[in-house]
């Protein structure tokens, strides 16, 4: 796995994940048991996590596209 470091990584908690995504918290966390959303990464203590912002931007991004094109 390569990680790259000259990019600012940001990380968001679920409030922020809850309003950009328009989910609510059962919803997101039903979807990761599913594999349909991004897993959180653990800052610290088992009960604080955090989502890296690319990864819900690309999941924001992926859903925008297969909206637009379910038709074709």
């Amino acid at each position: 796995m390569v990680i790259e470091t000259n990019r600012v990584k940001r990380v968001i908690r679920l409030g922020e994940v809850e309003y950009r995504t328009g989910l609510a918290r059962s919803t997101i966390y039903r979807r990761i048991t599913q594999g349909e959303f991004p897993k959180p990464i653990p800052l610290g203590s088992s009960r604080v996590v955090g989502w890296l912002e690319s990864e819900i931007d690309n999941w924001l991004d992926r859903k925008i596209f297969e909206s637009l094109n379910c038709g074709d």
